[in-house]
């Protein structure tokens, strides 16, 4: 079965299928800094893992896209903070073009259904 979560004309923000929760590219404010658009971004992956019945202990995998290789560090110091540590997920950092160049970092995150037991 697929679940197609906040879909729209051109995409869903989340997608479903069998246990595997895909989730679009998620950005932050036009205008804010990298550390404000990675928070932003990092509160969107964890409220739509939330609607996918999810969170983020259960990420298998991230995708980081800067528009810059320079914000590097501080994004991941964003990231270090947000990133459950006892279940890191596999992950991959690269530079390129973004949608627009407003945006300075895109998130785009896999993980398994199911909420992290107490």
């Amino acid at each position: 079965m697929i679940t197609r979560i906040q879909p729209g004309a051109r995409m869903s923000e989340a997608v479903v299928h069998g246990d595997t929760i895909y989730l679009a590219g998620q950005v932050g404010e036009p205008g804010e800094d990298v550390v404000a658009q990675t928070r932003t971004a990092l509160a969107e992956v964890e409220a739509l893992l939330a609607e996918a019945g999810s969170d983020k202990s259960r990420i298998l995998m991230a995708q980081i896209w800067l528009a810059d290789m320079a914000d590097f560090d501080a994004m991941n110091s964003v990231w270090d903070a947000w990133v459950d540590t006892d279940n890191p997920p596999a992950r991959a950092t690269g530079e390129s073009r973004l949608a627009s160049p407003d945006y300075l970092v895109e998130i785009i995150v896999i993980a398994a259904k199911g909420a992290a037991k107490a």
